[in-house]
């Protein structure tokens, strides 16, 4: 009759040994680099140190509360941290560490000051003060190469004078940062291109006397309309638009006031097509609808010019020509 007693203590006995003790003891961990309150930017590496009684799956960086989905499961553990996206300001930092039992520990923060903003620019050779620099004059100081895009960054200037210098290149749309200019000078440089409209951006009474001048440059029209009644003398004469117009007086206009002006200009411009102006030959033969007719055999359909001979080669050369240059309308 002790038999079936004897097996159930067995049975307890044996259930007891076969359970597996729970592991509830967490990881350490600790941030080595950087220290709490480091200022830092760009990218940064972050390093710790944890540990755990049954091994470490991971650990894994928080800023502000939040993962940032970057971890590292290999000693020694680091991060690289890229601040370029973020606004300057504090940041706290904490690690989380997880071990093999899925117990978690978070470190003890530290905050770090993001600071991505330049506070000092170097311009020709020189370093300026973002902040502290409000008047920049360096007229006449033999300056060469073009206008860097970085001058943008000054924007507590009041005045800038780069005029009587050799400057080169276009005006960068950069410039149209500086708002709190009052005086500009950009005179009497080798300036090239268009002017940005980012230049009408800037509040500066640009009729007053005294406070614009940009005379004495290459700079090619369109004008911005804020300064198109304050150019000054430019040389234009290796600007894109005045080649082409050149060019389409000489060559272009000679062609087709013997060829295609009788029915293609006035109030009766044969299927609505002008090539009485500039403007409307350069639409024209941009177009491709020109060059394509003028290049069929007498008797196609659409030939040009409808009744008359085929241009020679050298003609359509001198169009062909015309087509491919960078021109504006």
């Amino acid at each position: 009759m002790g038999y079936p007693l004897l097996s159930v203590l067995f049975l307890i006995y044996w259930g007891c040994e076969d359970e597996q003790e729970v592991d509830t003891e967490k990881p350490t961990v600790t941030i080595t680099s950087p220290q709490d309150g480091s200022t830092v930017s760009d990218s940064i590496t972050i390093t710790c140190m944890s540990s755990d009684n049954e091994g470490i799956e991971k650990v894994e960086l928080w800023v502000n509360g939040v993962s940032t989905g970057v971890s590292d499961d290999t000693e020694p553990y680091s991060f690289v941290w890229n601040t370029m996206t973020l606004e300057d300001g504090s940041f706290t930092i904490i690690v989380r560490s997880y071990d093999l039992s899925g117990n978690t520990t978070d470190s003890e923060p530290i905050i770090l000051t993001v600071h991505n903003t330049p506070t000092e620019v170097t311009l020709w050779g020189v370093v300026y003060s973002i902040e502290n620099t409000t008047e920049l004059n360096l007229s006449n100081n033999e300056l060469t190469g073009s206008i860097p895009p970085e001058i943008g960054t000054l924007t507590n200037l009041t005045n800038l004078n780069l005029s009587y210098n050799q400057l080169t290149g276009s005006i960068p749309p950069e410039i149209g940062n500086l708002t709190n200019l009052t005086g500009l000078w950009l005179g009497r440089n080798q300036l090239t291109g268009e002017i940005p409209e980012s230049i009408c951006d800037l509040n500066i009474d640009w009729g007053g006397i005294g406070t614009f001048s940009i005379t004495i440059n290459q700079l090619c029209p369109p004008y911005p309309s804020c300064i198109e009644g304050h150019m000054g003398t430019q040389d234009t004469s290796g600007c894109p638009s005045v080649v082409c117009e050149t060019y389409y007086n000489e060559n272009v206009a000679p062609i087709l006031s013997s060829n295609c002006i009788g029915c293609h200009s006035g109030s009766s411009a044969t299927a609505g097509l002008y090539l009485d102006s500039y403007t409307s030959v350069y639409s024209a033969i941009k177009s491709g609808n020109v060059l394509d007719r003028v290049n069929r055999n007498n008797g196609d359909n659409g030939f040009m010019p409808q009744g008359g001979q085929k241009l020679s080669n050298a003609t359509l050369d001198i169009l062909q020509t015309f087509f491919d240059m960078d021109c504006n309308e």
